[in-house]
C-alpha cells in the first residue's frame, strides 16, 4: 500500500465534516440531568453526535486497500519503545523490525495501544512525539488507545489529571460527574495525541469477591451503572475522543480473573438482561465507539463452552441482534489466559472474527495472528463480505472521531492541557462528592492528637495539620504493626487507611483496635472490605488512594466537609 491511499482518505475528508459522530457541530449539548434515576429506569438519552451513515470518505479508502491492507486493519498491537523511530529489541523479536513505524509501516494496523510497561509512556513531549511519529508512519491514521479509566487501572499517571475512578464517581449519584470526568480524561488524551480511551467499564459488580473489577465498575444497580456509562460516553465524545464499553456480556459477577484463568458466569438469560446488559444497551444508545468482549464463559447465553470473545450467540446474537449495536467490537487483550485455554493463539484470532469481533487486541504472537487471519480469508474462511464489514467499522470510527483527518498532539498546547487548574479543581470535586460515610459517621471531625498509619497512611497524614504517621507498605510487615502499636499509645485518635484489606491489613486493624483508642478506617479501594475488617468506631469509603481522594478524606477528617456519598454497592452483613 502506497502513498495514494492516505492521499484518497484525505482528499474525502472536505466533504464529510458536517455528518461524522466525532465532528465539531455549531450546537452546544445540553448537559444532563444531575439527579439520581430511579433504580428501575436508567436515564438513556441517545447522544446527538452519533450518525448512523459513514463518512463518505470511508467508501474511497476501502476500495483503495488491498487484502493485505484490510487485514491489518483488524489488529491493534503493543509497539515497544518510547520513539516511533527507535529500535528495540521486543520489536526485532516479535515483529521482524527494530522500531514502532517500521511494524506500522510492515503491518499496516489499524491502531496501537500504550502501555507504561512498553517503555512508551515516560514524559508528556515523549507521548506526543512518539503518537505523532505512529501517525506519520501509516498510510491510514491510527486508533490510538490507552487504559485510562481512572482509579485503579491509570495507565498514563501521574502524567494526567488523578480524576477519580467509576466506583467513586458511582458514590455520588451524579451521571454529570461522569460525563465531566470522561470529558476532563478525554481532553488531556487528545492533546497527547491518544484518541480512544479504553473506557468507561460498563461491568455491574455483584460479586463482592470479583478479583478484577471491582472499584473500576460504577456500582452494583444496573440502572445506576448504565446511566452512568452513557453519561461517560457522552463526555468522551464531548472531548473528541472514542471510548470502549467493556467487558460484554459483563465481567461483573466472576471470583476468577480472566488474566489468569477462564471465569464461568452462571447467569441465566433473563439475569443477564436484567443485571449484565442495561449499561451495554446505554452505551449502544450513546453511541459508544467500541465494545470490548469478555473472556468469560456464559454457559446460558452460549452452551459450547467458548468464551464470550469466540462467540458468534453472544457477540452477532445478542450485541449486534438483540441490543442493536453495530458499532466495533474489540477482544480484551488476547494475550490473557481466559482466550487461550481452548485453542492455539492463531485459531483464536479466526474465530474471534468469525463470532463478530473488528479489532483484534494485543495477540500475544502477531505474525501469527495476522498469517491466520490473511489465510482464513484466502481460503474462503472468512469472506470477503465479512473482512469488508469490519474494516468498514474500524474506518467509520475513525471518520467519525476525526482520526482520518491525519492531525497530531502538539507538545506546547498538551503541556497547557495536562493537569491544567480547570481538571484539577474539577477532580477535586467529584472526589469531595464521593466521600462514603459508612459507619460512625457523627465522631468526625477527629480530634485531639492525631495518628495515620496504614497504605498511604504518611501521605495522608501529611494532609492533616498535627498529625503524626507510622508509615506501613500494602502488606504491614510485623515490625510496622509493632511500630504502629506503640506510636498509638500517646495519640487520642488513630486513623487507618485500608485498600483491598488483606491478611497484614487486617492484623494492623486489629493491633490499633486493641489499644483501646478511637479507630476511624479510611478504605481507599472498594468498601468490601469494610464488611469484614472489625474493631473501628468509624469508617469512611474514598474509594483511591489517589491524589484528589486522599485530599478529600482529610477534609472529612477535620470537618472541612460532611460526607455525603452514598455506597454503590452492598456491603452484605456486618
Amino acid at each position: 500500500m502506497g502513498g495514494p491511499l492516505r492521499a484518497a482518505a484525505l482528499l474525502m475528508i472536505v466533504s464529510m465534516a458536517a455528518g461524522c459522530a466525532g465532528a465539531s457541530s455549531g450546537a452546544e449539548q445540553a448537559p444532563p440531568a444531575t439527579s439520581a434515576p430511579p433504580s428501575s429506569t436508567p436515564a438513556v438519552t441517545a447522544s446527538p453526535e452519533v450518525s448512523a451513515s459513514p463518512s463518505p470518505s470511508v467508501p474511497a479508502t476501502l476500495a483503495a486497500m488491498s487484502v493485505e491492507d484490510k487485514v491489518g486493519q483488524l489488529f491493534m498491537p503493543v509497539l515497544y519503545g518510547s520513539r516511533a523511530d527507535g529500535a528495540h529489541g521486543d520489536n526485532q523479536a516479535r515483529f521482524g523490525v527494530a522500531s514502532p513505524a517500521a511494524v506500522v509501516r510492515k503491518y499496516h494496523p489499524g491502531g496501537v495501544i500504550l502501555f507504561p510497561w512498553a517503555g512508551n509512556v515516560q514524559d508528556v513531549g515523549q507521548i506526543v512525539k512518539l503518537t505523532g511519529g505512529l501517525q506519520k508512519a501509516s498510510e491510514i491514521p491510527l486508533i490510538i488507545g490507552a487504559d485510562q479509566e481512572n482509579g485503579l487501572v491509570s495507565r498514563l499517571s501521574p502524567l494526567v489529571t488523578d480524576v477519580p475512578g467509576s466506583m467513586a464517581i458511582g458514590a455520588t449519584r451524579d451521571p454529570g460527574d461522569a460525563r465531566t470526568a470522561a470529558r476532563v480524561t478525554g481532553e488531556e488524551l487528545r492533546a497527547l495525541g491518544i484518541n480512544l480511551d479504553f473506557a468507561p467499564v460498563a461491568d455491574v459488580n455483584v460479586n463482592p469477591d470479583n478479583p478484577v473489577i471491582g472499584s473500576r465498575s460504577f456500582g452494583s444497580d444496573p440502572a445506576r451503572v448504565a446511566a452512568m456509562v452513557g453519561a461517560a460516553v457522552d463526555g468522551f465524545h464531548d472531548a473528541g475522543v472514542g471510548s470502549a464499553a467493556k467487558h460484554f456480556p459483563g465481567h461483573g459477577d466472576t471470583k476468577v480473573d480472566s488474566h489468569s484463568g477462564l471465569p464461568v458466569i452462571r447467569h441465566s438469560r433473563s439475569q443477564w438482561e436484567k443485571i449484565d446488559a442495561p449499561p451495554f444497551k446505554a452505551a449502544a444508545q450513546h453511541g459508544v465507539d467500541i465494545v470490548m468482549s469478555a473472556h468469560v464463559v456464559m454457559p446460558k447465553l452460549d452452551p459450547s463452552g467458548d468464551p464470550a470473545t469466540l462467540s458468534k450467540p453472544i457477540l452477532t446474537g445478542l450485541l449486534r441482534g438483540k441490543l442493536g449495536y453495530d458499532g466495533v467490537v474489540s477482544t480484551d487483550a488476547l494475550d490473557m489466559k481466559g482466550v487461550r485455554e481452548r485453542y492455539g493463539d492463531a485459531e483464536v484470532a479466526v474465530r474471534a472474527i468469525l463470532a463478530g469481533v473488528d479489532l483484534l487486541l494485543m495477540p500475544p504472537d502477531f505474525p501469527k495472528a495476522y498469517g491466520a487471519v490473511l489465510d482464513a480469508v484466502k481460503s474462503g474462511r472468512i469472506s470477503r463480505e465479512r473482512l469488508d464489514q469490519s474494516v468498514r467499522r474500524l474506518l467509520t470510527l475513525k471518520a467519525s472521531r476525526g482520526i482520518l483527518e491525519g492531525s497530531v498532539a502538539d507538545a506546547g498546547k498538551a503541556a497547557e492541557v495536562l493537569r491544567s487548574d480547570e481538571h484539577r479543581e474539577t477532580a477535586q470535586g467529584i472526589a469531595d462528592r464521593s466521600v462514603t460515610p459508612v459507619k460512625g459517621a457523627r465522631g468526625l471531625p477527629v480530634k485531639g492528637d492525631v495518628l495515620v498509619t496504614g497504605p498511604a497512611g504518611r501521605r495522608l497524614a501529611g494532609m492533616l495539620d498535627g498529625a503524626s504517621a507510622a508509615g506501613t507498605g500494602d502488606t504491614p510487615t510485623a515490625s510496622q504493626i509493632e511500630s504502629a502499636r506503640s506510636a498509638a499509645v500517646g495519640a487520642d485518635t488513630v486513623v487507618v487507611t485500608t485498600k483491598d484489606a488483606g491478611p497484614a491489613q487486617t492484623r494492623l486493624l486489629s493491633a490499633m483496635a486493641s489499644t483501646g483508642k478511637r479507630v476511624v478506617v479510611v478504605s481507599m479501594g472498594a468498601p468490601y472490605e469494610l464488611a469484614r475488617l472489625r474493631g473501628y468506631d468509624t469508617a469512611l469509603a474514598v474509594y483511591s488512594d489517589g491524589e484528589a481522594s486522599l485530599k478529600a478524606a482529610a477534609k472529612a477528617l477535620t470537618g472541612a466537609l460532611k460526607p455525603k456519598g452514598v455506597l454503590p454497592v452492598g456491603l452484605g452483613t456486618r
